[in-house]
């Protein structure tokens, strides 16, 4: 099948400063589209002309406005629609990641089949597992279960009228914006299904602790603002995940920490909760990996990353308090 007869899709493709990985992302999916638009952050390095040398349309992000990957796709889809009005579904993908040969492809039947579906996503792999811990935990966390989800990553394909009735992107969102948009398109009914098909390669490039620290904090900070959004609806949004976060990272040790100084030394065993959870999420992880390697690895961050998810709710709960613009935390 060509590439003419997907005229019914349109891609967005956000990014700053990707150099080559953005290069790599645009030469696989003009191969795949031909309604392709590329949103800018602010690059210093080239992207914009290269975008533009391939005929692919660019918006230049108005950089004065506080900047969100939501609001960037948000004016990416507007833009796609604005220029074709009968473009039914749109592939979002970010600039650091590459399609899967035969993905949209795959995507679209799927989609044309299922009409209740919204939004449908394959597997994001990583695209140097090897090169680093925290690239093969970002993998990882791509793998996730195949059939009906509750969110997706950043790579989807979305339906145009589910994605316009919730009223896309929640621009404000600075990170978790994927999970918080399959929320509202879930609550107005619509499915998030993951196929098992490869969909993108994604390269996180992360080479040290300090940039996982970050990234994990990032996420923290997700949980608190998504949770805010939405607290007192009848799903409890993300309030789980933060209230995991606070339990673990701070009312256990004090707990344990009150009960050494006024009762009994001995209370320090306590403390063994924290191999305990190890072990448990090892286990659960070792099934879907079947290699005790990566599960213990992915076990013990998971265990230690609740100290920067704390950090993170407590940033989003200073930025709530001042009442500061939400800024990007990067990594």
């Amino acid at each position: 099948m060509s590439i003419e007869e997907y005229s019914h899709l349109g891609v967005v493709i956000i990014g700053r400063n990707e150099g080559d990985r953005l290069k790599a992302c645009l030469d696989s999916v003009l191969g795949q589209a031909v309604k392709i638009v590329y949103v800018d952050s602010g690059s210093s390095d080239g992207s914009v002309e290269y975008a533009e040398s391939v005929a692919v349309c660019v918006v230049a992000l108005d950089m004065s406005i506080p900047f969100s990957a939501g609001r960037a796709r948000n004016e990416g889809f507007r833009k796609l629609l604005n220029d074709d009005p009968g473009i039914q579904y749109v592939q979002f993908i970010d600039g650091d990641c590459t399609l899967a040969n035969d993905w949209i492809a795959v995507g679209l039947k799927y989609m044309d089949g299922a009409p209740g579906c919204s939004v449908v996503s394959g597997r994001r792999k990583e695209i140097h597992p090897e090169e680093s811990v925290y690239n093969l935990l970002c993998d990882i966390e791509w793998d996730t279960p195949v059939g009906e989800a509750a969110s997706c990553g950043g790579d989807f394909i979305v339906r145009v009228v589910a994605f316009q009735s919730v009223g896309g992107f929640n621009p404000v969102v600075i990170a978790g914006e994927e999970p918080e948009l399959c929320y509202r398109l879930r609550h107005h009914g619509g499915c998030i299904q993951r196929i098992a098909h490869l969909m993108t390669f994604h390269d996180a490039s992360i080479s040290s602790f300090g940039q996982w620290w970050r990234r994990t904090l990032r996420s923290g900070h997700a949980y608190a603002h998504c949770y805010a959004l939405h607290r007192g609806e009848k799903e409890a949004f993300c309030l789980a995940a933060s209230l995991r976060i606070w339990l673990w990272a701070l009312i256990i040790p004090l707990f344990i920490v009150f009960l050494i100084i006024f009762i009994d030394n001995n209370f320090g065993l306590l403390l063994f909760l924290y191999p305990v959870s190890f072990f448990r999420i090892f286990l659960n992880v070792n099934i879907q990996l079947d290699n005790w390697k990566s599960s213990a690895l992915y076990a013990f961050f998971t265990v230690i990353g609740k100290c920067p998810q704390l950090i993170g709710q407590f940033i989003f709960l200073k930025r709530v308090i001042r009442q500061n613009k939400f800024q990007i935390i990067e990594y």
